[in-house]
Protein backbone atom coordinates (compact mmCIF):
# COMPACT_ATOMS: atom_id res chain seq x y z
CA UNK A 1 0.00 0.00 0.00
CA UNK A 2 1.56 3.33 -0.77
CA UNK A 3 1.71 6.01 1.61
CA UNK A 4 -1.30 9.18 0.38
CA UNK A 5 -0.28 12.54 0.71
CA UNK A 6 0.37 13.68 3.87
CA UNK A 7 1.05 16.91 5.76
CA UNK A 8 1.96 17.57 9.68
CA UNK A 9 1.96 20.47 11.53
CA UNK A 10 4.94 20.94 14.45
CA UNK A 11 4.25 19.46 17.49
CA UNK A 12 2.73 21.58 20.12
CA UNK A 13 2.10 21.32 23.82
CA UNK A 14 -1.71 21.78 25.14
CA UNK A 15 -1.55 20.67 29.26
CA UNK A 16 0.95 18.01 29.92
CA UNK A 17 -0.16 16.73 25.79
CA UNK A 18 2.18 17.02 22.73
CA UNK A 19 0.01 17.49 20.13
CA UNK A 20 0.39 17.67 16.04
CA UNK A 21 -2.26 17.99 13.64
CA UNK A 22 -2.26 15.77 10.39
CA UNK A 23 -3.50 16.08 6.93
CA UNK A 24 -3.84 13.06 4.92
CA UNK A 25 -5.23 13.43 0.82
CA UNK A 26 -7.48 10.13 0.33
CA UNK A 27 -9.53 8.84 -2.87
CA UNK A 28 -13.39 10.26 -2.60
CA UNK A 29 -13.59 7.01 -4.40
CA UNK A 30 -11.44 4.16 -3.21
CA UNK A 31 -12.77 2.10 -5.82
CA UNK A 32 -11.12 4.96 -8.10
CA UNK A 33 -8.23 5.74 -6.14
CA UNK A 34 -6.76 7.66 -8.94
CA UNK A 35 -10.05 10.27 -9.08
CA UNK A 36 -11.23 12.85 -7.26
CA UNK A 37 -9.60 12.91 -3.54
CA UNK A 38 -10.56 14.70 -0.32
CA UNK A 39 -8.88 15.65 2.98
CA UNK A 40 -9.04 13.68 5.83
CA UNK A 41 -7.82 15.18 9.60
CA UNK A 42 -6.61 13.42 12.21
CA UNK A 43 -4.83 14.87 15.83
CA UNK A 44 -2.25 12.99 17.50
CA UNK A 45 -1.94 13.37 20.98
CA UNK A 46 0.85 12.18 23.42
CA UNK A 47 2.23 12.37 26.47
CA UNK A 48 4.65 15.66 26.74
CA UNK A 49 6.31 14.36 29.90
CA UNK A 50 8.04 11.73 27.53
CA UNK A 51 10.47 12.91 25.23
CA UNK A 52 9.56 13.36 21.15
CA UNK A 53 12.10 10.26 20.58
CA UNK A 54 10.33 8.12 23.41
CA UNK A 55 6.84 8.96 22.82
CA UNK A 56 7.39 8.08 18.59
CA UNK A 57 8.27 4.87 20.21
CA UNK A 58 4.54 4.05 21.69
CA UNK A 59 2.53 2.10 19.17
CA UNK A 60 -0.90 3.88 18.11
CA UNK A 61 -4.38 3.90 19.09
CA UNK A 62 -6.92 5.20 16.77
CA UNK A 63 -10.13 6.61 18.33
CA UNK A 64 -13.34 6.30 16.24
CA UNK A 65 -16.03 8.72 17.44
CA UNK A 66 -19.55 7.93 17.51
CA UNK A 67 -22.10 9.79 14.92
CA UNK A 68 -22.58 9.51 12.17
CA UNK A 69 -21.15 12.66 11.54
CA UNK A 70 -19.13 12.97 14.72
CA UNK A 71 -15.70 14.82 14.81
CA UNK A 72 -12.70 13.56 17.10
CA UNK A 73 -13.08 14.58 20.75
CA UNK A 74 -11.07 18.06 21.42
CA UNK A 75 -8.99 17.11 23.96
CA UNK A 76 -8.07 20.39 26.66
CA UNK A 77 -6.09 17.34 28.61
CA UNK A 78 -5.66 14.70 29.02
CA UNK A 79 -9.20 12.61 31.26
CA UNK A 80 -11.30 9.76 31.87
CA UNK A 81 -10.09 6.75 29.19
CA UNK A 82 -7.54 9.27 27.19
CA UNK A 83 -5.38 9.50 30.80
CA UNK A 84 -5.55 5.85 30.75
CA UNK A 85 -4.34 5.82 27.39
CA UNK A 86 -1.88 8.04 26.64
CA UNK A 87 0.98 5.91 29.21
CA UNK A 88 0.69 3.27 26.46
CA UNK A 89 -0.10 4.91 23.28
CA UNK A 90 -0.07 7.72 20.72
CA UNK A 91 -3.80 8.99 20.15
CA UNK A 92 -4.81 9.54 17.53
CA UNK A 93 -8.32 11.39 16.81
CA UNK A 94 -9.85 11.00 13.72
CA UNK A 95 -12.21 13.55 11.85
CA UNK A 96 -14.17 11.08 10.04
CA UNK A 97 -14.44 12.41 6.25
CA UNK A 98 -17.12 14.87 6.19
CA UNK A 99 -16.54 16.46 9.59
CA UNK A 100 -14.65 18.56 11.81
CA UNK A 101 -10.94 19.73 9.84
CA UNK A 102 -11.65 17.58 6.93
CA UNK A 103 -13.02 18.12 3.91
CA UNK A 104 -16.34 19.30 5.25
CA UNK A 105 -20.23 18.24 4.23
CA UNK A 106 -23.13 20.27 4.96
CA UNK A 107 -25.32 22.35 3.40
CA UNK A 108 -22.96 25.21 2.40
CA UNK A 109 -20.02 23.31 0.70
CA UNK A 110 -22.79 20.37 -0.99
CA UNK A 111 -24.15 22.97 -2.83
CA UNK A 112 -21.01 23.08 -4.83
CA UNK A 113 -21.92 19.60 -5.74
CA UNK A 114 -24.41 20.08 -7.99
CA UNK A 115 -28.29 19.18 -7.45
CA UNK A 116 -29.56 16.87 -5.08
CA UNK A 117 -28.85 13.56 -7.04
CA UNK A 118 -25.13 14.68 -7.11
CA UNK A 119 -25.32 15.38 -3.67
CA UNK A 120 -26.65 11.96 -2.84
CA UNK A 121 -24.07 10.32 -4.94
CA UNK A 122 -21.41 12.41 -3.18
CA UNK A 123 -22.54 11.02 -0.12
CA UNK A 124 -22.57 8.03 -0.71
CA UNK A 125 -19.26 7.62 -0.28
CA UNK A 126 -19.39 8.78 3.21
CA UNK A 127 -19.92 5.59 5.34
CA UNK A 128 -17.94 3.07 7.59
CA UNK A 129 -16.54 1.32 4.44
CA UNK A 130 -14.84 4.29 3.51
CA UNK A 131 -13.96 5.65 7.02
CA UNK A 132 -12.31 2.33 7.40
CA UNK A 133 -10.39 2.99 4.00
CA UNK A 134 -9.42 6.04 4.81
CA UNK A 135 -7.89 4.78 8.18
CA UNK A 136 -5.37 1.99 6.31
CA UNK A 137 -3.92 4.81 4.15
CA UNK A 138 -3.46 6.86 7.32
CA UNK A 139 -2.12 4.00 9.11
CA UNK A 140 0.27 3.35 6.30
CA UNK A 141 1.25 7.37 5.60
CA UNK A 142 2.14 7.02 9.64
CA UNK A 143 4.67 4.10 9.37
CA UNK A 144 2.30 1.97 11.86
CA UNK A 145 2.41 -1.52 12.42
CA UNK A 146 -1.40 -2.99 13.02
CA UNK A 147 -3.24 -0.61 15.22
CA UNK A 148 -5.36 -1.06 18.22
CA UNK A 149 -8.57 0.87 17.28
CA UNK A 150 -11.42 2.21 20.26
CA UNK A 151 -14.47 2.64 18.53
CA UNK A 152 -17.92 4.48 21.04
CA UNK A 153 -21.22 3.80 19.08
CA UNK A 154 -20.82 4.49 15.76
CA UNK A 155 -17.11 4.32 16.13
CA UNK A 156 -18.09 0.00 17.13
CA UNK A 157 -19.84 0.01 13.78
CA UNK A 158 -16.94 1.55 11.73
CA UNK A 159 -14.82 -1.21 13.38
CA UNK A 160 -16.77 -4.23 13.25
CA UNK A 161 -16.35 -2.79 9.42
CA UNK A 162 -12.69 -2.97 9.38
CA UNK A 163 -12.64 -6.57 10.95
CA UNK A 164 -14.49 -7.19 8.08
CA UNK A 165 -12.78 -5.85 5.43
CA UNK A 166 -8.82 -4.75 6.81
CA UNK A 167 -8.43 -6.74 10.03
CA UNK A 168 -4.62 -7.03 8.98
CA UNK A 169 -4.32 -3.85 10.09
CA UNK A 170 -5.33 -4.47 13.27
CA UNK A 171 -3.57 -5.62 16.64
CA UNK A 172 -7.02 -5.52 18.66
CA UNK A 173 -10.32 -3.62 18.86
CA UNK A 174 -12.01 -1.83 21.88
CA UNK A 175 -15.97 -1.72 21.87
CA UNK A 176 -18.45 0.77 23.51
CA UNK A 177 -22.01 1.03 22.93
CA UNK A 178 -21.39 0.44 19.56
CA UNK A 179 -22.31 -3.75 17.96
CA UNK A 180 -24.17 -3.19 15.13
CA UNK A 181 -26.56 -5.28 13.79
CA UNK A 182 -25.08 -7.37 10.75
CA UNK A 183 -27.95 -8.22 8.54
CA UNK A 184 -31.82 -7.22 8.39
CA UNK A 185 -33.54 -4.48 7.46
CA UNK A 186 -33.99 -1.20 9.26
CA UNK A 187 -37.11 -1.55 10.85
CA UNK A 188 -36.10 -4.29 13.53
CA UNK A 189 -33.49 -1.96 15.20
CA UNK A 190 -36.05 1.27 15.84
CA UNK A 191 -38.27 -1.55 16.90
CA UNK A 192 -36.23 -2.21 19.52
CA UNK A 193 -35.03 1.36 19.77
CA UNK A 194 -38.42 2.52 20.40
CA UNK A 195 -39.05 -0.38 23.27
CA UNK A 196 -36.15 0.55 24.78
CA UNK A 197 -36.81 4.46 24.74
CA UNK A 198 -40.32 3.59 25.85
CA UNK A 199 -38.87 1.86 28.73
CA UNK A 200 -36.59 4.81 29.57
CA UNK A 201 -39.33 7.43 29.68
CA UNK A 202 -40.84 5.20 32.59
CA UNK A 203 -37.95 5.25 34.41
CA UNK A 204 -37.41 9.00 33.98
CA UNK A 205 -40.98 9.98 34.87
CA UNK A 206 -40.93 7.63 37.88
CA UNK A 207 -37.96 9.08 39.40
CA UNK A 208 -39.66 12.77 38.44
CA UNK A 209 -42.79 12.25 38.76
CA UNK A 210 -44.03 15.98 38.52
CA UNK A 211 -42.25 16.21 35.13
CA UNK A 212 -44.80 14.02 33.68
CA UNK A 213 -47.17 16.63 33.85
CA UNK A 214 -45.05 19.36 33.02
CA UNK A 215 -44.19 17.67 29.65
CA UNK A 216 -47.59 17.30 28.83
CA UNK A 217 -48.35 21.17 29.66
CA UNK A 218 -45.14 21.87 27.30
CA UNK A 219 -46.43 20.03 24.22
CA UNK A 220 -50.23 21.18 24.73
CA UNK A 221 -48.65 24.65 25.48
CA UNK A 222 -46.86 25.08 21.77
CA UNK A 223 -49.73 23.57 20.06
CA UNK A 224 -51.21 26.91 20.96
CA UNK A 225 -48.62 29.48 21.57
CA UNK A 226 -46.25 30.30 18.77
CA UNK A 227 -42.78 30.10 20.37
CA UNK A 228 -39.44 30.28 18.32
CA UNK A 229 -36.05 29.22 18.89
CA UNK A 230 -33.30 31.62 18.57
CA UNK A 231 -32.71 30.74 15.25
CA UNK A 232 -36.11 31.66 14.07
CA UNK A 233 -38.29 28.77 13.29
CA UNK A 234 -41.26 27.87 15.31
CA UNK A 235 -40.51 25.19 17.92
CA UNK A 236 -43.01 21.68 17.52
CA UNK A 237 -44.46 19.51 19.93
CA UNK A 238 -42.42 16.84 17.72
CA UNK A 239 -39.40 18.81 17.69
CA UNK A 240 -39.50 19.45 21.47
CA UNK A 241 -39.56 15.48 21.68
CA UNK A 242 -36.30 14.89 20.81
CA UNK A 243 -34.61 16.23 23.58
CA UNK A 244 -35.22 13.38 25.15
CA UNK A 245 -32.07 12.40 24.16
CA UNK A 246 -30.35 13.38 27.40
CA UNK A 247 -31.94 9.90 28.35
CA UNK A 248 -29.23 8.07 26.93
CA UNK A 249 -27.02 8.74 29.56
CA UNK A 250 -26.42 8.30 33.39
CA UNK A 251 -26.05 12.02 34.65
CA UNK A 252 -27.94 13.46 31.50
CA UNK A 253 -31.13 12.13 32.68
CA UNK A 254 -31.21 14.28 35.49
CA UNK A 255 -29.81 17.28 33.35
CA UNK A 256 -33.28 16.87 31.56
CA UNK A 257 -35.24 17.23 35.18
CA UNK A 258 -33.17 20.87 35.68
CA UNK A 259 -33.73 21.57 32.04
CA UNK A 260 -37.75 21.00 32.47
CA UNK A 261 -37.71 22.93 35.35
CA UNK A 262 -36.91 26.67 33.76
CA UNK A 263 -39.50 25.61 30.80
CA UNK A 264 -42.41 28.75 31.54
CA UNK A 265 -41.73 32.19 33.40
CA UNK A 266 -44.20 35.21 33.85
CA UNK A 267 -44.91 37.50 30.95
CA UNK A 268 -47.60 40.08 30.41
CA UNK A 269 -48.74 37.47 27.55
CA UNK A 270 -49.10 34.95 30.25
CA UNK A 271 -47.02 32.22 30.90
CA UNK A 272 -43.98 31.45 28.16
CA UNK A 273 -41.37 29.42 27.47
CA UNK A 274 -37.90 31.01 28.78
CA UNK A 275 -35.34 32.22 26.84
CA UNK A 276 -32.95 29.78 28.99
CA UNK A 277 -35.10 26.91 27.69
CA UNK A 278 -35.68 28.09 24.16
CA UNK A 279 -32.05 28.40 24.04
CA UNK A 280 -30.89 25.07 25.38
CA UNK A 281 -33.67 23.08 23.23
CA UNK A 282 -32.10 24.44 20.31
CA UNK A 283 -28.59 23.24 21.48
CA UNK A 284 -30.45 20.05 21.56
CA UNK A 285 -32.45 19.80 18.33
CA UNK A 286 -30.60 21.80 15.68
CA UNK A 287 -28.16 19.89 12.61
CA UNK A 288 -26.28 22.57 12.09
CA UNK A 289 -23.09 21.41 13.21
CA UNK A 290 -23.98 17.79 12.35
CA UNK A 291 -25.80 17.55 9.39
CA UNK A 292 -24.46 14.27 8.12
CA UNK A 293 -25.60 12.92 11.41
CA UNK A 294 -29.19 13.64 10.13
CA UNK A 295 -28.55 12.61 6.71
CA UNK A 296 -26.75 9.76 7.05
CA UNK A 297 -27.96 7.69 10.17
CA UNK A 298 -30.17 5.37 8.45
CA UNK A 299 -27.96 4.69 5.78
CA UNK A 300 -25.34 2.88 8.82
CA UNK A 301 -28.20 0.21 8.46
CA UNK A 302 -28.66 -0.14 4.31
CA UNK A 303 -26.99 -3.52 3.08
CA UNK A 304 -28.82 -3.94 -0.56
CA UNK A 305 -31.83 -2.43 0.17
CA UNK A 306 -33.65 1.30 0.97
CA UNK A 307 -34.01 2.32 4.32
CA UNK A 308 -37.23 4.70 3.06
CA UNK A 309 -37.21 6.35 6.27
CA UNK A 310 -37.37 3.46 8.26
CA UNK A 311 -38.20 5.20 12.46
CA UNK A 312 -41.03 6.99 10.45
CA UNK A 313 -42.47 4.07 9.20
CA UNK A 314 -41.98 2.04 12.77
CA UNK A 315 -43.31 4.87 14.64
CA UNK A 316 -46.92 3.59 13.36
CA UNK A 317 -46.94 0.96 15.65
CA UNK A 318 -45.98 2.95 18.87
CA UNK A 319 -48.56 6.03 19.35
CA UNK A 320 -47.62 6.98 22.92
CA UNK A 321 -44.50 8.76 20.83
CA UNK A 322 -47.22 10.72 18.77
CA UNK A 323 -47.26 14.48 19.82
CA UNK A 324 -51.10 14.29 20.08
CA UNK A 325 -50.68 11.58 22.23
CA UNK A 326 -52.33 11.92 26.06
CA UNK A 327 -49.23 11.98 27.50
CA UNK A 328 -46.40 12.29 24.67
CA UNK A 329 -42.82 10.69 25.39
CA UNK A 330 -39.55 11.59 24.24
CA UNK A 331 -38.29 10.63 21.79
CA UNK A 332 -33.97 9.22 21.26
CA UNK A 333 -32.06 9.58 18.32
CA UNK A 334 -34.50 8.55 15.78
CA UNK A 335 -34.85 10.48 12.25
CA UNK A 336 -37.59 11.28 10.55
CA UNK A 337 -38.25 13.05 7.00
CA UNK A 338 -40.19 16.21 9.21
CA UNK A 339 -36.36 17.13 9.97
CA UNK A 340 -35.81 18.42 6.70
CA UNK A 341 -38.97 20.71 6.91
CA UNK A 342 -38.16 22.39 10.23
CA UNK A 343 -33.97 22.40 10.58
CA UNK A 344 -32.73 25.56 8.99
CA UNK A 345 -29.85 23.77 8.83
CA UNK A 346 -31.25 20.97 6.92
CA UNK A 347 -33.94 22.12 4.63
CA UNK A 348 -31.36 22.64 1.37
CA UNK A 349 -30.72 19.20 1.65
CA UNK A 350 -34.47 17.62 1.65
CA UNK A 351 -34.53 16.39 -1.34
CA UNK A 352 -30.75 14.92 -1.02
CA UNK A 353 -31.96 13.33 1.97
CA UNK A 354 -34.97 11.44 0.41
CA UNK A 355 -32.42 10.20 -2.50
CA UNK A 356 -30.35 8.92 0.12
CA UNK A 357 -33.52 7.18 2.23
CA UNK A 358 -34.20 5.64 -1.52
CA UNK A 359 -31.19 4.17 -2.29
CA UNK A 360 -31.36 0.42 -2.80
CA UNK A 361 -28.07 -0.28 -3.66
CA UNK A 362 -25.78 0.08 -0.84
CA UNK A 363 -22.99 -2.06 -0.62
CA UNK A 364 -22.58 -4.70 2.54
CA UNK A 365 -20.83 -2.84 5.48
CA UNK A 366 -19.52 -6.41 6.83
CA UNK A 367 -18.58 -9.34 5.33
CA UNK A 368 -19.97 -12.31 8.18
CA UNK A 369 -17.96 -14.94 6.57
CA UNK A 370 -14.59 -12.76 7.65
CA UNK A 371 -15.93 -12.03 10.98
CA UNK A 372 -16.69 -15.79 11.80
CA UNK A 373 -13.03 -16.85 11.55
CA UNK A 374 -11.84 -13.21 12.75
CA UNK A 375 -8.63 -13.32 14.77
CA UNK A 376 -8.14 -10.50 15.98
CA UNK A 377 -8.88 -9.86 19.67
CA UNK A 378 -12.27 -8.18 20.14
CA UNK A 379 -13.48 -6.90 23.73
CA UNK A 380 -17.10 -4.78 23.84
CA UNK A 381 -19.00 -3.31 26.67
CA UNK A 382 -22.50 -4.07 26.35
CA UNK A 383 -25.13 -1.71 28.15
CA UNK A 384 -28.25 -3.51 29.49
CA UNK A 385 -30.51 -0.41 29.20
CA UNK A 386 -28.64 1.02 25.89
CA UNK A 387 -31.78 2.98 24.48
CA UNK A 388 -29.65 3.75 20.92
CA UNK A 389 -27.58 0.36 20.46
CA UNK A 390 -29.82 -1.96 21.91
CA UNK A 391 -28.50 -5.09 24.37
CA UNK A 392 -30.33 -7.86 22.37
CA UNK A 393 -29.19 -6.72 18.85
CA UNK A 394 -25.59 -6.48 20.16
CA UNK A 395 -25.38 -9.66 22.02
CA UNK A 396 -26.58 -11.54 18.86
CA UNK A 397 -23.75 -10.05 16.87
CA UNK A 398 -21.46 -10.92 19.33
CA UNK A 399 -22.10 -14.42 18.91
CA UNK A 400 -20.93 -13.86 15.00
CA UNK A 401 -17.86 -12.45 16.02
CA UNK A 402 -15.59 -15.12 16.91
CA UNK A 403 -13.64 -14.48 19.63
CA UNK A 404 -15.47 -11.18 20.50
CA UNK A 405 -15.14 -10.99 24.55
CA UNK A 406 -18.33 -9.42 25.83
CA UNK A 407 -18.45 -7.11 29.15
CA UNK A 408 -22.26 -6.51 29.94
CA UNK A 409 -23.02 -4.23 32.24
CA UNK A 410 -25.93 -2.02 33.53
CA UNK A 411 -24.28 0.58 34.99
CA UNK A 412 -23.55 2.80 32.37
CA UNK A 413 -26.01 4.00 29.25
CA UNK A 414 -24.48 4.63 25.98
CA UNK A 415 -22.31 7.52 27.44
CA UNK A 416 -20.50 5.20 29.66
CA UNK A 417 -17.25 6.54 28.63
CA UNK A 418 -18.01 9.67 29.61
CA UNK A 419 -19.20 8.80 32.96
CA UNK A 420 -15.95 6.85 34.01
CA UNK A 421 -13.99 6.10 30.51
CA UNK A 422 -10.44 5.28 32.87
CA UNK A 423 -12.40 2.01 33.75
CA UNK A 424 -14.18 1.25 31.18
CA UNK A 425 -11.08 1.49 28.91
CA UNK A 426 -9.21 -0.08 31.19
CA UNK A 427 -10.91 -3.68 31.82
CA UNK A 428 -11.44 -3.80 27.85
CA UNK A 429 -7.76 -3.37 27.16
CA UNK A 430 -7.23 -6.09 29.58
CA UNK A 431 -9.81 -7.96 28.41
CA UNK A 432 -8.27 -8.13 24.75
CA UNK A 433 -4.71 -9.00 26.13
CA UNK A 434 -5.43 -11.81 28.71
CA UNK A 435 -7.10 -10.63 31.62
CA UNK A 436 -9.87 -11.89 34.11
Amino acid sequence: MSPVPHDASAPYVVRGMRVRDHRFTVPLDHRSPDGETITVFAREYSDAALTEAEADKLPWLLYLQGGPGGKGNRLLQFGGWTKAAAGSFRILMLDQRGTGLSTPANRQTLALRGDARAQAEYLAHFRADSIVADAELIRAALGSDPWTIYGQSYGGFCSLTYLSFAPEGLKESLITGGLAPLEGAADRVYDATFRRVEARNAEYFAKYPEDRALTTRIARHLEQVPEHLPSGERLTVRRFQMIGSFLGGNTRIDGLHYLLQEAFVPTPDGDRLSDTFLTAVHALVQRADNPLYALMHESIYGQGRATGWAAWRVLESYPQFRPDAAEPLFTGEMVYPWYFEEDPALRPLAETARLLADKNDWPPLYDLAQLTRNEVPVAAAVYSDDIYVDRDLSLETAETVRGLQVWETADFHHDGIADDGEAIFTRLLSMVRGGA
